[in-house]
């Protein structure tokens, strides 16, 4: 059976906390993929049981409300000093965490940044999706189309999607798995975007029944 929480907690299925920022298509693939009963694992099951949105009004809390998931907003508080927004945000959504008994934590076009706790308590528990082939063009700043356009200026014949785990660095957590696409002559970077994303459904999935299996003791 799968733990409820990081610390072990009571058997059930491992809590999910999926975190997004957009429209919410990659989040659709997770809420797809459990209907159609791809995280019961041989070792147990997981459930997306909370959805939280770093922006208001965004459609992937929509995806969530009609796929009966409970979702919340939290957004960086704009009273908190620059210097510790981040950590703000972060110590919040690790106590919307600890409310739920949340084992598992999917960035799921997630913009903001986590640190500090949440990162340590959570360590092998938090996984990211990054459109591009990690190591390369990760890091700050390096998020939507500037993935893509960098990508694109600096020549490369292939691109693709990252997803990793999370560390205290951004985009530099042990990497699980990796899809890709060719870069072809006429690719803009919204043509190049497109077709990664058609990657990033698969690859989010994926990540997490390996997530699962593996939290659940699966393998």
């Amino acid at each position: 059976m799968c733990e409820s929480s990081p610390a072990g907690g009571a058997a059930g299925p491992l809590s999910i906390l999926a975190l997004v920022s957009g429209n919410g298509t990659n989040l659709q693939a997770l809420i797809d993929a459990e209907k159609a009963g791809l995280f019961c694992t041989p070792g147990g099951r997981g459930a997306l049981s909370l959805v939280i949105s770093d922006r208001p009004g965004v459609y992937a809390l929509e995806r969530a409300g009609a796929a009966g998931i409970p979702f919340l907003v939290e957004a960086p508080s704009p009273d908190a000093p620059k210097a510790g927004k981040r950590q703000e945000l972060s110590d919040r959504l690790l106590g919307r965490a600890r409310e739920r008994g949340i084992g598992l934590i999917i960035l799921a076009g997630f913009l903001s940044i986590l640190e500090g706790k949440i990162v340590d308590e959570y360590a092998g528990r938090i996984i990211n999706l990054h459109p591009a082939l990690l190591p390369k063009y990760g890091g700050e700043g390096m998020y939507g189309s500037r993935v893509h356009r960098a990508v694109l200026a600096a020549g490369e014949t292939e691109s693709g999607c990252t997803v990793h785990l999370a560390d205290a660095g951004t985009d530099t957590g042990p990497i699980l798995l990796q899809r890709r696409v060719p870069v072809l002559d006429n690719d803009t970077a919204e043509i190049l975007a497109g077709r990664i994303h058609r990657e990033e459904h698969i690859a989010i999935v994926e990540a997490a029944v390996l997530m699962i299996r593996r939290l659940c003791g699966g393998g």
